[in-house]
């Protein structure tokens, strides 16, 4: 339906405006996500004003950056470079002003950026900028522009009019816009600082934050303050050397070198010269005096790994020096003191080495004084996805790789694998793998085929068929809170139980559900 102007013939330009803003207010009123419906109401708008593109900027209140919202005539790579400080060019001016811009010929304003890089002119013709502001209760959200071709003959008060109407209509349903878009920034700056602060609250970088890591590195914050014997134990490769590094990092004595001893690396002859040193002529090749373990770590820390392996012998000295602090070198008579704290670490069972007769009772209870259990791998499987990240990372960094991601299939394999080689076995693994991958992803067929069969998944018969359910039933409630993203709720529906059930199956296998959330 058109009506005709009785002034001047034609069709009536105020009909056409009337009809062009109630479709606009129509699409706004029916919409439910504004930014997908911006380009239509966009597109009506140039073509009642017969521009060239329009587009729509909104202001972020806590960056102080304005982005393109929505566009008509172009490119998402236009508008991805569409980004603008407050105050920057036309449409930074017209918010931080809050008032209406005109540039009537774009190619010869210094005011003009044009950081989408378009045309500033139309078939030799040039073109005008017409930016106005979003305004609702005197708050500017952001801007509506409009680019047509230079019209002398054309006022631009009736174009500020017909947009700033234009523009109030979009206001509302921007500010909501705006304000979500301040909330996911919020949030994700929150989520940094949070991320920033587990990391940081993680002594000596070391990766984990399930609920039995968290625990040790509360103990670790307690007792590196201190100058007390700590003795950590555990199987092997499940980084009791990171935790004696963390102690000594967080303690005052941090300003000195970590002194580190493998026991079980040296032979019998040579133990107890490497830790308490020789003097010159004390046995045959002994050249020189030479200053031990203990002397080295005075002021500082020494780490004595493996300590289970230490003979009988060399126990007997070492009492001393942890009950003294104090020794004398191999062949020499003169009493050294020494001001050292004293980590050690073994994968052994103490207890049963003393019923043996292989370790003295003695010795147990004076280096026992603050012990650190540290779980197996499979007592924290939560923390695999962390560690396979930082692997990922840091055999890229060693191998100029680069490598993206790992795939759920991998991942859930490498989750439910028994890890008899703890942390160490992993790293191996994921490094193994990632020479292996060929499209910079971490298949399940790159990983090692040990981890494909029944005894390395820990699914054979040997522990009988209630670990077997068990483990299956902990990958399903996994892979629908992976799915679901940590809904609870939804993830009982997937896997057709009641929330009650699965919130059980939950607390039973201590599943950090937080971990799913993204």
């Amino acid at each position: 339906m058109s009506i005709t102007c009785k002034k001047v013939g034609g069709e009536c330009y105020g009909f056409k405006e009337l009809s062009l803003l109630f479709d606009i207010s129509e699409r706004i009123l029916s919409s439910k996500e504004l930014k997908s419906d911006l380009s239509p109401i966009l597109a009506s708008l140039v073509r009642h004003l017969n521009a060239e593109r329009s587009f729509i900027t909104l202001f972020n209140r806590q960056s102080n950056r304005i982005i393109i919202e929505g566009a008509y005539g172009l490119s998402v790579s236009q508008q991805a470079r569409g980004k603008y400080d407050l105050g920057e060019g036309v449409i930074g001016k017209v918010i931080e002003m809050a008032r209406p811009v005109v540039v009537s010929e774009i190619s010869k304003s210094r005011l003009f950026k044009n950081k989408t890089k378009s045309e500033l002119t139309k078939e030799g013709q040039e073109l005008t900028f017409i930016c106005v502001p979003l305004l609702l209760d005197n708050e500017v959200s952001g801007a509506l522009s409009v680019v047509r071709k230079y019209n002398a003959n054309i006022t631009n008060e009736e174009d500020i009019q017909l947009l700033s109407i234009v523009g109030s209509m979009i206001a509302k349903t921007a500010r909501y816009r705006q304000g979500k878009m301040e909330e996911l920034d919020a949030l994700r700056k929150q989520n940094r600082e949070l991320q920033s602060q587990l990391e940081s609250s993680n002594p000596n970088n070391i990766i984990g934050n399930s609920g039995k890591m968290r625990d040790l590195y509360s103990l670790v914050e307690r007792v590196a303050k201190t100058s007390s014997t700590v003795l950590l134990r555990g199987e092997s490769g499940i980084g009791k050397e990171l935790f004696a590094e963390a102690i000594h990092a967080s303690s005052g004595r941090a300003k000195n070198k970590l002194i580190k001893v493998n026991c079980s690396a040296l032979p019998d002859s040579l133990i107890e010269s490497e830790l308490f040193g020789h003097e010159k002529g004390a046995f045959t090749g002994a050249d020189q005096q030479r200053k031990g373990r203990f002397e080295l770590a005075h002021n500082s820390t020494i780490f004595l790994d493996e300590l289970g392996d230490l003979p009988m012998s060399t126990q007997v000295k070492l009492l001393r020096v942890i009950q003294e602090r104090e020794f004398e070198r191999l062949g020499g008579s003169a009493t050294i003191k020494t001001d050292v704290r004293i980590v050690a670490a073994t994968n052994r069972n103490l207890e049963e080495l003393i019923n043996n007769g292989d370790f003295r009772e003695d010795l147990y209870y004076r280096i026992n004084v603050f012990p650190i259990f540290i779980p197996s791998l499979r007592e924290r499987r939560d923390d695999i996805p962390s560690l396979v990240d930082h692997f990922i990372e840091k055999f890229n960094k060693k191998n100029s790789a680069r490598i993206k991601r790992i795939t759920t299939s991998a991942l859930n394999m490498l989750m439910v694998h028994r890890w008899p080689g703890n942390i160490r076995e992993l790293e191996n693994v994921i490094e193994r793998a990632c020479i292996m991958s060929k499209d910079d992803v971490i298949h399940s067929y790159d990983l090692p085929p040990t981890l494909q069969t029944a005894d390395s998944t820990n699914s054979s018969m040997d522990g009988g068929m209630l670990p077997v359910i068990e483990h299956l039933e902990q990958q399903l409630i996994r892979d629908a809170l992976t799915s679901t993203q940590g809904n609870v709720t939804k993830a009982a529906a997937k896997l057709k139980i009641t929330e009650r059930m699965l919130g059980t199956r939950i607390k039973k296998y201590k599943i950090d559900i937080w971990r799913f959330k993204v």
